[in-house]
């Protein structure tokens, strides 16, 4: 039997398969938010729970199914949700669709940080682990919502870690480029994939930074390249 849960958003991705995968062998107990139909995309053994992560009752009930075994409380969060669209200049850009890439890759993070960390307070301390991305460091034109969002969710997580060190919760980022899913290879044909992160490959950082043998890192931000 697991001895401590870990709640992974995002975990029927293209990133989030490798994720859950990574933590569930290593013993943990895995809790995965999915929309509505999406549970078999998960691996064996990592417990699903049907969610909308902008709605707070759905992330509170999630949350509440990865506290709720008294033998593996729940000593890690993963926050792998979000989302990636192509837009305009910044004059061209609808707010509405600026909005949309907030909405998309800052709120899910958001609720589930904040429905978990009285959780993991209560604990005794735990991991919080955030998905940023390397635009957010070096921008590219076309994608100022999106740049925003996941420089908002690199800020967020250093306001926590600085907010809950005293309580032994950890917060650190990592920063990955390209990765290498299916969905980046159908959109990017002729790509150099060589040069990409493997989802395999961030799942290790991510194992590690969840788990005891990072207990001295917190606030940090990670870059996960590959070779771009």
């Amino acid at each position: 039997m697991a001895e401590r849960s870990v709640i992974v958003t995002g975990g029927a991705g293209g990133l989030g398969g490798a994720v859950v995968r990574a933590l569930r062998d290593s013993g943990w107990r895995v809790i995965a938010p999915v929309r509505p139909g999406s549970a078999g995309r998960l691996p064996d053994g990592v417990i699903a729970v049907e969610a909308d992560l902008t709605v707070k009752t759905d992330v509170e009930a999630a949350v509440d199914t990865a506290a709720g075994e008294p033998g593996a409380p729940l000593r890690a969060v993963v926050n792998l949700v979000g989302g990636f669209a192509m837009g305009g200049k910044v004059h061209e850009t609808p707010v509405e669709d600026f909005e949309a890439m907030l909405r998309l890759n800052l709120r899910p993070t958001y609720l589930v940080t904040a429905a978990a960390l009285p959780h993991l307070v209560e604990a005794g301390g735990g991991s919080i682990v955030c998905v940023s991305s390397r635009a957010a460091l070096a921008p590219f034109p076309g994608a100022a919502g999106y740049v925003t969002a996941k420089a908002a969710v690199l800020a967020f997580a250093d306001a926590v870690a600085v907010e809950y060190k005293k309580q032994g919760v950890r917060v650190n980022t990592v920063l990955p480029s390209v990765i290498d899913t299916p969905l980046n290879r159908d959109e990017q044909p002729g790509a150099d994939t060589s040069r990409w992160v493997t989802p395999d490959e961030i799942a290790t950082v991510i194992e590690f930074l969840a788990g005891d043998a990072s207990a001295p890192t917190s606030g940090a931000r990670i870059p996960v390249y590959g070779q771009s």
